[in-house]
């Protein structure tokens, strides 16, 4: 049986593809739990600066895979799908104290739409489209789409995407914010590769207290905000990489971060 999860680590990179091309790369209980020991993985591994995600074939991710929930023998059921599947995802990529680079290739639909929205640094190919698909079927948004959507792109646009389950482009994803950049399909990979790279060789534990602190501005006050970036910025200092980058800078060098 092929193999749901795909890795391969390369230049302190870890690239992690959904690989169910054939239903365009949907979760089945196998699959989001390989995911999750994938990505334990991957921030377990000091070899691994950062991760890429993306999806193998014509999709990044159409969500849930319909067949194993109207399978009377298959169907774990929402809850289960939610606290077992979906949720731990979400939870592990916001959590991982490592850049994570989402490159969508194609669809992202559904949870798979608000998976990739849920990294740190979103990227798509122009051929790559987005939708809340859950209202065509009856269905709330899930995996964080009532949360960072709204935070991404504002209440009244996220509201009405969550409502009418419009399909958005990566050229009007990118413009309203909703994703960090858009490529041609034939450098997609290339650019995303280069982005994931460059964040795997920059000061790794600078990178986790941004993205620690990023996540606590979601629900802190300014005064909370500022003590909390006052005590990150502190323990930024005292890191080999503080040291090397003001070396690097007075010396009139490029610094050389080891993630330490």
């Amino acid at each position: 049986m092929t193999e749901s999860i795909l890795l391969k680590i390369e230049n302190n990179l870890a690239i992690i593809t959904l690989n169910r091309p054939e239903v365009f790369n949907s979760f089945n209980r196998e699959m989001a739990l390989a995911l999750q020991k994938t990505l334990d993985d991957s921030a377990s591994n000091d070899k691994v600066r950062a991760i890429l995600l993306t999806g193998n074939g014509k999709a990044f991710c159409a969500g849930q895979d319909l067949r194993e929930v109207t399978s009377p023998e298959l169907n774990p059921g929402f809850k289960t799908i939610l606290d077992e599947h979906y949720n731990p995802i979400i939870s592990r990529i916001r959590n991982i104290e490592k850049p994570i680079i989402s490159a969508i290739n194609g669809v992202a639909a559904g949870a798979g739409a608000n998976i990739a929205l849920a990294c740190d640094v979103v990227v798509a190919s122009e051929t790559a489209t987005f939708i809340q698909a859950f209202s065509k079927i009856g269905l709330i948004p899930d995996s964080g789409g009532t949360f960072f959507l709204p935070r991404l792109i504002g209440f009244q646009k996220a509201s009405a995407l969550a409502m009418l389950g419009d399909k958005i482009s990566a050229q009007d994803a990118e413009k309203m914010g909703m994703i960090y950049k858009v490529f041609s399909p034939q450098d997609f990979m290339d650019e995303a590769k280069i982005i994931a790279v460059t964040l795997s060789q920059m000061p790794t534990k600078a990178l986790a207290l941004t993205k620690k602190a990023f996540n606590a501005s979601l629900n802190n006050t300014l005064e909370a905000q500022l003590a909390l970036e006052s005590k990150y910025q502190i323990e930024s200092a005292q890191t080999d990489d503080y040291s090397e980058g003001v070396n690097a800078f007075v010396e009139k060098r490029m610094p050389n971060f080891k993630g330490q």
